[in-house]
């Protein structure tokens, strides 16, 4: 995949918003990450790919398919949060990505802090740690729990040095990242991506965002099983040649 080049000093961000019935969070998402401040010489296209939603975020979206600097890509059928980044991969045009969540957990103002190892060249993947000062305000102790559960085990399998294995901020130089193959389909993207980093021997850089949890009962879909899954996956990828 061709990656979009640096003219006159110009980089390109593309923001990729996997979407999967968020119909109540996705415009205002959508909103903050287009009008998100960015580094001076930083440009952003921001891909939208509806993973076969039913509830009207479609509609929603479809309002947005000729304005700039949107792009929409629909999936008829819902195939999973990896196979929707994997989709924006493999289309985004810029030389720098980041992964955004189509709920309001995360605060887009953290765009830079995620840039500015990348625009600098100290890194390759930096991930946004909602750790740095303890558990965050709002999450729950068994969900705290599940996340040192997993970063422990990435830090041990892989020799790495994170505080938040699970972060759904991540940016990655994009050659980079298109490079690892992925083959995600559902929520393996975070620790597929981690191992496949960590075992490279490529270090990651953290640095803190600002995070709001949100319940089940507003919206959010990962389970207690998709933890067991990704623990599966970081095993797995220490295992696979």
């Amino acid at each position: 995949m061709r990656v979009a080049q640096s003219c006159k000093g110009v980089r390109t961000v593309s923001i990729l918003i996997p979407v999967y019935n968020e119909r109540e969070t996705i415009e205002q998402v959508m909103m903050q990450v287009a009008a998100a401040p960015l580094p001076p010489g930083v440009e952003r296209e921001i891909i939208v790919v509806d993973d076969g939603s039913r509830d009207g975020t479609s509609q929603v979206l479809a309002r947005y398919q000729r304005q700039k600097p949107f792009r929409i890509v629909f999936s008829q059928t819902n195939s999973g949060k990896g196979t929707a980044l994997r989709q924006a991969i493999a289309c985004a045009r810029g030389d720098i990505l980041i992964i955004q969540d189509a709920d309001l957990e995360y605060n887009p103002e953290d765009f830079a802090q995620l840039l500015g190892p990348l625009l600098t060249g100290e890194a390759k993947a930096v991930y946004g740690t909602r750790f740095a000062q303890g558990r965050p305000a709002g999450m729950g102790r068994a969900q705290w729990l599940a996340n040192r559960i997993l970063c422990w085990a990435a830090n041990l399998l892989y020799g790495g040095c994170i505080s938040d294995e699970a972060t759904a901020y991540k940016a990655f130089d994009a050659q980079f990242l298109q490079s690892l193959s992925l083959t995600c389909r559902r929520f393996e993207f975070c620790p597929e991506v981690t191992a496949k980093i960590l075992k490279q021997g490529i270090p990651i850089r953290e640095v803190p965002v600002r995070y709001r949890s949100r319940t089940a009962a507003q919206g959010k879909k990962i389970r207690w099983h998709d933890g067991l899954q990704a623990l599966w996956v970081l095993m797995k990828y220490r295992l696979v040649n």
